[in-house]
């Protein structure tokens, strides 16, 4: 037995789709997987989170403590990756006094809001970062490592600090690997 769980048992999990080449770590845990559809050439590393409905696309890389929770949604287009101990959050519960917090209420005492987190292709998240709901990280775009991303990261730049800001542009040269 390996650390990565094998064809016949990724087919047992019950994902809505899966391709091929895929290394899911054994240590990953997995909610609601019919609603999370994966692309080919995918790593997920020890203990990953993942639930909710997220779509990961192909030659993606999701970096050991991960949490991904995608109740509102969250894509991963293609060549995108996640380093260690980052959180994507699609749903956020309401802090302010008003209203109780957490999935053990019922919806009617909670104020629970958000929306879809996109990470278009060849767009990065470093280690630690936390990722607030309904933004878009654009093509290309790097999120330092410690950062806190609450707005829409433009495209081929990075991104860092407490909440994350542009600190500069980013180079396009990895682009030539495809011959785009």
């Amino acid at each position: 037995m390996t650390s990565f769980l094998s064809q016949e048992e990724i087919a047992e999990m019950g994902f809505k789709s899966y391709g091929k080449d895929l290394k899911i770590s054994r240590f990953a845990r997995f909610y609601s997987p019919n609603k999370i559809s994966i692309g080919d050439n995918v790593r997920i590393d020890d203990f990953c989170i993942l639930s909710g409905n997220i779509s990961l696309g192909s030659h993606i890389h999701i970096s050991a403590y991960v949490a991904l929770y995608g109740a509102m949604g969250i894509i991963m287009e293609d060549f995108t990756g996640i380093s260690a101990k980052s959180v994507i959050y699609s749903a956020m519960d309401d802090f302010l006094g008003d209203y109780l917090i957490g999935p053990i209420h019922d919806e009617r005492m909670t104020n629970v809001t958000g929306g879809p987190v996109i990470m278009r292709k060849y767009s990065q998240i470093g280690a630690n970062c936390l990722i607030f709901p309904n933004l878009e990280v654009k093509e290309g775009a790097v999120i330092g490592a410690c950062s806190m991303l609450k707005c829409e990261a433009e495209p081929w730049s990075i991104y860092a600090g407490v909440p994350a800001v542009k600190k500069k542009d980013r180079s396009k040269n990895l682009l030539g690997f495809f011959h785009e």
